[in-house]
């Protein structure tokens, strides 16, 4: 029955606002930890992508490419060949749903209503190395240790790094023009992706990717990018490209190059991306040979590492080696902007750094440890707490020491329900309220005696419930208020009924 093509169109569109229901469902929640949220964000990515591929099957169908949507509808509206049949139509269909239910009788609406709010239980198991800890922080050592034994990096330490890694612009031009550079730039940004897209799923980098690319090639034309201007303006003084490369028809012979100095004889060579090394005698014989040899000819032997002998002449050359610049430069565009996005995780990584550079190694090991279990919460722990006189609790969540709270029980706020949630500060002044007439009028309009079995009994609950188990055990009619209803003077001695009723009498109270 859901084989038709309006069925599986209606059950698509179904599915898909059975998808944004649960993602606003899901949205609504708080996360309580970190973990939390990255598995909240993950769900909802999940549920987004669900969405985006029902939604280009919807776009297929509806594009109709093979008419199958159109002769279906024509079918329904009872259209034939030989004209059009409502009611022959309308009959062959029910003649099919009756004939699909006698064949499955047992047939049911399933309801996948449950199946997919378990999606909102499930926990998405998210990859990160002991040093991101769940996301929060980078882990940039490998790519540390290739820049520090690299041509282009420096040797500087692991917080320096932080510092600087996310400012290609500042890496000399000369030193970029190398497979290692490319690299590297590249096993950067594919890192920086891969986070971003365990701790930040929600993020749309093809969108960003796309506003940066469009930006680029704008400054590219321009020749605005950042790090990759006028190379006067880099350097800081003007460099013209003939200064590198020789004439060469001015020297007849390899000892005639030989006068002009090694730094001369590496300048040009380099400029013509042949190998710089070796001797002086060496250096002019590997550039005598440009003279008569074109350089796509030349053994691949006498290039420089990292640099594509050129195929056909010196245009394609120059052709290979601007995209090749282009595409370094627009890499490093790409990392400057996804270390803008995760600059706040950037700071707190170089914090962490500097925070474990002055910690022993117990004391790694254990924030490791917490870090490793950091949503666990223990209500067994709490309830295994024994505190029958209701301490507060001390920095290390267990009761402070009894004589402790004595000595500091001044500033101790205490409330009764019975006195009309009155405060009384201090321990010594809540243990000699349950005298005063306050409390005694509380329990006496309460319908309860005030004895010593409801001291330290201040919720008009616990009283009403002490009082009803008292009575059970003695029987009412065993309460002689007379004798055990206490009563206090002005001068704080107490009596009970009876008798302080006498001594009022006789006026000697």
């Amino acid at each position: 029955m859901s084989s038709t093509l309006l069925e599986l169109t209606r059950a698509a569109h179904e599915d898909v606002e059975r998808f944004e229901r649960l993602i606003v469902k899901d949205l609504q929640n708080e996360p309580a930890s970190n973990k939390d949220r990255l598995a909240q964000s993950h769900r909802v990515r999940h549920m987004i992508d669900q969405i985006t591929s029902t939604t280009h099957k919807l776009v297929d169908i509806y594009e109709d490419k093979d008419n199958a949507r159109k002769d279906e509808i024509a079918a329904l509206g009872g259209q034939t060949a030989t004209g059009t049949n409502v009611f022959s139509a309308f009959y062959d269909r029910l003649k099919e749903i009756r004939e699909y239910h006698r064949r499955h009788p047992s047939a049911r609406v399933l309801d996948t209503t449950d199946e997919l709010e378990q999606l909102l239980e499930e926990e998405p198991q998210i990859e990160f190395s002991g040093e991101e800890a769940y996301g929060r922080y980078l882990d940039l050592h490998e790519l540390y240790n290739d820049y520090i034994n690299s041509k282009f990096g420096k040797k500087i330490d692991y917080t320096a790094y932080l510092d600087v890694f996310s400012q290609p612009q500042h890496i000399p031009r000369k030193l970029k023009m190398t497979r290692q550079y490319k690299d590297y730039l590249s096993k950067m940004t594919e890192y920086l992706v891969y986070f971003l897209e365990r701790t930040e799923p929600l993020q749309d980098l093809d969108r960003l990717f796309l506003k940066v690319t469009a930006e680029f090639e704008e400054q590219w034309a321009d020749g605005k990018v950042n790090g990759w201007k006028d190379e006067a303006q880099e350097n800081g003084h003007a460099t013209d490209k003939n200064t590198s490369e020789l004439d060469l028809e001015y020297y007849s012979t390899v000892d005639d190059l030989v006068k002009i100095g090694p730094e001369r004889l590496k300048e040009a060579l380099g400029a013509l991306g042949l190998k710089t090394g070796g001797t002086v005698q060496q250096r002019a014989e590997r550039l005598f040979l440009t003279k008569h040899t074109p350089l796509e000819k030349l053994d691949k032997k006498h290039f420089a590492k990292g640099v594509r002998r050129p195929e056909q002449n010196g245009a394609v050359t120059a052709q290979h080696q601007n995209d090749d610049l282009k595409q370094i430069a627009l890499m490093e565009v790409k990392i400057e902007k996804l270390c803008e996005i995760l600059s706040e995780k950037i700071e707190r990584t170089k914090e962490n750094v500097e925070k474990k550079q002055a910690q022993i190694y117990e004391e790694i090991d254990a924030e490791r440890e917490d870090e490793e279990v950091p949503d666990i919460e223990s209500d067994d722990e709490d309830q295994q707490i024994y505190n029958p006189l209701k301490l507060p609790m001390g920095w290390d969540g267990k009761p402070i020491p009894y004589w402790l709270y004595k000595l500091h029980g001044l500033g101790q706020e205490f409330k009764c329900e019975i006195c009309g949630n009155y405060s009384y500060w201090g321990r010594r002044a809540y243990e000699r309220h349950f005298k005063e007439f306050r409390h005694q009028y509380g329990m006496r309009r309460l319908g309860i005696p005030n004895t010593k079995n409801f001291n330290e009994i201040t919720s008009i609950e616990e009283a009403q419930q002490l009082w009803e188990r008292i009575k059970e055990k003695q029987g009412v009619n065993k309460w002689r208020p007379d004798l055990e209803e206490e009563y206090e003077d002005r001068e704080g001695n107490i009596y009970n009924k009876k008798t302080y009723t006498d001594l009022q009498r006789q006026g000697l109270i």
